[in-house]
């Protein structure tokens, strides 16, 4: 024992002194051990020195929501217009709500059933390893129907009304993105890598979609009607567009300012579809409006690939690791 505390510790202070260790008489296991100490000393030297990079810590994080591309918002689109027509689906044309003899409670029935299929879809998501397209896209139709049945029973049943039920969700919205700001520091969706930020994400897509059915109701109703609703949301769209590719202003915030208006977008021209002609619609038939637009999503997703957002973390020393996400594209 004595021996081996002897060689640790000349070895020790040779290195510590820049020297080298010259062969002595030792035994096999004496040098073995030698040796070993060596190597260990000038691995933790190596470790904490200059060399080691940022490079050296960096690896790859992926989220669970999709990058956000054109395809994104075409798709986007769509899902709310299908939330529009299969939420009325269920409480108007199955429920009855807009005829004579409605089922009692039919909007609040419709809200708790896209409630409960949303609170399901979320789990599983949450619950997901990796990226699903199909898990993430039929979570966002359910956020979207659900926001129709929920405006919709705000409206007509508690009498609300459209304008005070914007002005409240607007702030349910604003007041989840704070939330979220305040504990995780941001609201970029790219950063979207665990459950904590995925419950602040549907939470805020949940209040963004119930926001987006009454403002698009509120505008139709108030002069505009289902076409002259859908232009002004899409000019909307098309100035946040302009506003994206010509200027400075935060990609967080235009995401989140054109996730909102295509809410209300999808909801005027889901209405312009089903609702009567003397109510300014085409009257189409809602459950075969809302499947062909449900095969058009389908369709979408199978061509064009869904990818998810990747993101790096990067750090200078292994106490010092700090997340790194590129900004919306």
């Amino acid at each position: 024992m004595g021996v081996n505390l002897s060689l640790r510790g000349e070895s020790s202070t040779a290195l510590q002194h820049g020297g080298a260790l010259q062969p002595t008489c030792l035994t096999p296991a004496e040098q073995l051990e030698r040796s070993t100490l060596e190597r260990f000393l000038e691995l933790q030297e190596s470790f904490w020195s200059e060399k080691v990079t940022d490079r050296d810590f960096r690896h790859e994080l992926v989220t669970k929501v999709p990058a956000v591309t054109f395809g994104f918002w075409i798709i986007k689109i769509l899902a709310t217009t299908l939330g529009e027509t299969g939420g009325d689906t269920v409480t108007m044309t199955w429920l009855g709500e807009t005829t004579p003899h409605p089922v009692p409670g039919g909007y609040l029935i419709g809200t708790a059933i896209f409630g409960l299929l949303l609170v399901g879809f979320v789990w599983a998501q949450i619950r997901a390893s990796k990226f699903n397209p199909w898990l993430f896209w039929a979570t966002i139709v359910a956020s979207t129907t659900l926001g129709t049945t929920l405006a919709d029973f705000a409206d007509r049943s508690l009498g609300i009304g459209y304008p005070g039920g914007s002005l409240l969700l607007l702030s349910c919205v604003l007041l989840s993105l704070f939330v979220w700001h305040r504990a995780l520091g941001t609201v970029n969706v790219n950063t979207v890598t665990a459950p904590r930020e995925e419950i602040f994400y549907w939470i805020t897509i949940t209040f963004s979609q119930t926001l987006g059915t009454a403002l698009g109701d509120w505008v139709a109703d108030a002069g505009l009607g289902y076409e002259g609703g859908a232009l002004l949301f899409g000019a909307g769209l098309a100035i946040l567009a302009l506003l994206y590719f010509s200027t400075k202003i935060s990609h967080v915030l235009l995401f989140w300012a054109t996730f909102i208006l295509t809410r209300p977008l999808g909801a005027t021209v889901g209405d312009l579809l089903d609702k009567p002609l003397k109510s300014g619609g085409l009257a189409l038939s809602r459950p075969l409006a809302s499947a062909v637009l449900a095969s058009a999503i389908v369709l979408l997703i199978l061509v064009l690939r869904q990818e998810p957002e990747r993101v790096h973390t990067e750090a200078k020393g292994p106490s010092d690791q700090r997340l790194h996400a590129r900004t919306i594209a």
